[in-house]
């Protein structure tokens, strides 16, 4: 099993970015949850990527076509305005899921739209960042 995290705009900025609401942990620590988490479910591979743009994002689900059994994603502002992340999620086909590290329900009203869920399997918000820790033990279990 391959997984494909993705991230989108301003979670390089963890740490820094509104820590009332994303927590103190940095980037880097959100990477090696990832990678534990991979090792702990059983991935053979587990790459970490974030972009602030999303047409990277979109090449970057296109590329996992063919290289990764699944996704977990965290398209971040684009959440709630990205038909393009939508559109690539569901031209790959791969099991995805949707990770926040804030619970976006309870927050904004304009949050309470998640296109890019649309092609997700399962939702993962509010955990902070263990949340990436479930989110591939999710994809894990559907993989298997």
């Amino acid at each position: 099993m391959k997984a494909l995290v993705i991230n989108g705009p301003n979670l390089n900025m963890l740490g820094i970015r509104e820590p009332d609401i994303y927590g103190s942990q940095n980037y880097a620590e959100l990477e090696r949850i990832c990678l534990d988490a991979g090792n702990e479910f059983g991935f053979e591979a587990v790459e970490v990527f974030q972009s602030n743009h999303e047409g990277e994002l979109v090449d970057k689900i296109q590329e996992a076509y063919g290289s990764f059994d699944g996704i977990v994603i965290n398209p971040a502002a684009y959440t709630h305005t990205s038909v393009a992340i939508l559109d690539a999620l569901k031209a790959v086909g791969l099991p995805a899921v949707e990770v926040h590290i804030s619970d976006v329900d309870a927050r904004e009203e304009f949050r309470q739209i998640s296109y890019a869920g649309m092609a997700c399997f399962a939702r993962v918000t509010g955990e902070g960042l263990a949340g990436y820790r479930h989110a591939l033990s999710l994809l894990a279990d559907r993989l298997k």
